[in-house]
């Protein structure tokens, strides 16, 4: 299974809301990333059919969405916004919504029951949805996603709302998924939550696409953009020294009190492979390294502030 999409783009007036996308989707993890405002709703809602094109050709396994009523019956969607029925209750708003996938009452309370306990709603399942906090409603939302057992799902900030440990349960249930061969897409705009679900994410900002990849593949991508690393070791003035004298380092700042160094390289595959040689030829203990920049938040900031 997956999905393609080829030079999409969809524009209201004179406003562009997904500017000529191109990209693939495989099974697993992915996740759209990018601030509010960044397109990455539009552009779900024309991957699960529910706005048309106005340029470009999307397909899943091959089939275009638009207007493929068999084809939506495989997927799940979680939108942002809430859309209740306030005074059904939580089961019967999950069991209603898999009925209209064409399953009898009986399977659809089944399978409604089933994505309740994923959810961990089971408590609170009989209450009506008019009672609910913000994180109930979005557990429910969840439920009803994947009540239905599609292949492939669509999670519009599926996290929002929720308290620690129901994060954490949401996170754990998204990564299993995708680890039974579902295709899944989560939105955000919040990094560390796409960070602790998939390294594989598309960079996204005022309809365009920036980067996509794993954060290792992006960071390749960005050779004007410094890297810095962080050394700490026992002799701090003889290191830099020695790092001062190569030419892709950029900068070198000393703490003697911390015992470290940090460098700002612009080649960072040729600074970690002379790295250990250098630590052997000038009899350094390093004892620890690390890249402060080398996360997705760097990385973010960058090609949305370039």
């Amino acid at each position: 299974m997956i999905i393609n999409v080829f030079d999409l783009s969809k524009w209201y007036g004179q406003v562009i809301a997904v500017n000529n996308l191109t990209f693939s989707i495989d099974p697993g993890v992915t996740g759209f990333l990018g601030p509010n405002g960044a397109g990455k709703t539009t552009l779900m809602r024309m991957l699960i059919g529910q706005l048309k094109p106005s340029q470009g050709t999307l397909t899943v396994d091959g089939e275009a969405i638009w207007d493929n009523h068999a084809l939506m019956r495989r997927i799940g969607y979680c939108p942002e916004q809430d859309a209740f029925w306030q005074y059904l209750t939580g089961r019967d708003f999950v069991t209603a919504l898999v009925r209209m996938h064409g399953c009898a009452q009986e399977e659809a309370r089944g399978k409604a029951d089933s994505a309740i306990r994923l959810v961990n709603m089971e408590k609170d399942q009989d209450r009506r949805i008019g009672s609910y906090s913000k994180g109930m409603r979005q557990r429910i939302k969840l439920a009803q996603a994947i009540a239905h057992d599609p292949d492939v799902l669509f999670l519009d900030e599926p996290l929002n709302g929720l308290d620690p440990m129901g994060r954490h349960l949401i996170m754990e249930l998204i990564k299993d998924l995708g680890r039974k061969g579902k295709i899944v897409v989560v939105s955000s705009h919040i990094l560390h939550e796409v960070e602790s679900m998939t390294d594989n994410i598309l960079l996204i900002n005022h309809g365009r696409l920036l980067a996509q990849g794993t954060i290792y593949d992006i960071r390749k991508l960005i050779d004007s953009h410094p890297l810095q690393v962080t050394i700490r070791c026992d002799q701090v003035d003889r290191l830099t020294a020695s790092l001062m004298s190569f030419e892709d380092v950029l900068s070198v700042q000393f703490d003697r009190e911390k015992s470290q160094v940090t460098v700002e390289t612009n080649q960072p595959d040729v600074f970690h492979q002379r790295l250990p040689e250098l630590a052997l030829s000038e009899k350094l203990k390093i004892t620890s390294i690390w890249s402060p920049d080398e996360n997705l938040a760097a990385i973010f900031d960058y090609l949305v502030g370039g």
